[in-house]
């Protein structure tokens, strides 16, 4: 029996890449000034003008994928014979799980010879992309829904998540730093260095002084970390393509491996991480 991979937006794959691949995906909700979007491949606004906004200090709020979109998203291929893989944002990070995992609950009471399961990536960005990127690999190699969604739950804390941001007070606006800290640690130019932990929660790890060194601080975490079998390595950033290059230069010397794809940080989580945030993301023995 075929099944659907499927995901949502905040996994920061080109859309060109998950359409590539044949995985559908629900886009969650964002508002900038007066007007809501749906992030998607042709969402009203593009993600530069989203950054730009940012860096002039307007306030983007964000919407986590509620029961009924699901629904309205996975009905058409329960409809359709199929069964559903859906892989989805952090827990830890966003109520959006919940809501994905009760509207597959209440589509299979309606359709009871079919099957969803979502998984809790306890990702987020590029981290959950990575995850749905060996998801592809699973289903295309012929792996059964079941056994997929056994590998995915048996590998997603070897998914490793290292960034930095480059203004402190984003952090601060979605309580992660102190007000204090975060002006205090802006004057001084230390930049933070933090990771997703095991309940897929943002975590401050480190700080380093300056903008480079933090970009190659986190490809010495990822020297300490990886793991040898390493394919896939990705980078997210918020609008800064530039340094992301730099960083992979920094990866390529500390660790031999090439970065695979880029990609920019979409608006919902880019409205907490802020611009010029940069995200390296491979496998590791632990996060």
């Amino acid at each position: 029996m075929s099944y659907r991979l499927t995901t949502d937006s905040t996994c920061d794959l080109p859309y060109s890449f998950l359409e590539e691949h044949d995985v559908p995906c629900i886009g969650l909700g964002f508002a900038i000034g007066d007007k809501t979007y749906i992030e998607s491949a042709t969402q009203e606004i593009s993600r530069e003008e989203v950054y730009a906004r940012l860096r002039q200090k307007e306030t983007c709020t964000t919407n986590q994928v509620n029961i009924a979109q699901f629904i309205d998203f996975a009905e058409p291929f329960l409809q359709a014979g199929e069964d559903m893989l859906h892989i989805c944002f952090s827990s830890g990070l966003s109520g959006t799980y919940q809501s994905c995992a009760q509207g597959a609950a209440e589509l299979m009471e309606k359709y009871p010879d079919r099957q969803i399961v979502v998984v809790d990536s306890l990702c987020a960005s590029s981290g959950e992309g990575l995850l749905v990127y060996y998801g592809i690999k699973n289903r295309d190699v012929g792996m059964s829904l079941e056994d997929n969604a056994k590998w995915l739950e048996e590998h997603k804390l070897n998914v490793c998540h290292w960034f930095t941001v480059d203004d402190l007070m984003f952090l601060h606006r979605g309580g992660r730093v102190s007000k204090t800290s975060a002006v205090f640690g802006s004057l001084l130019g230390i930049k933070p260095i933090l990771h997703v932990d095991d309940e897929g929660h943002l975590i401050l790890v480190s700080k380093a002084r300056g903008r480079l060194a933090s970009l190659e601080e986190l490809a010495k975490r990822m020297k300490d970390t990886m793991l040898p079998e390493n394919e896939a390595v990705f980078i997210s950033h918020g609008d800064c393509l530039e340094e992301a290059k730099k960083t992979a230069e920094f990866v390529k010397q500390y660790t031999g491996l090439d970065v695979m794809l880029y990609n920019t940080i979409g608006s919902v989580i880019g409205s907490h991480s802020g611009p010029g945030t940069m995200a390296l993301f491979f496998l590791g023995d632990k996060r």
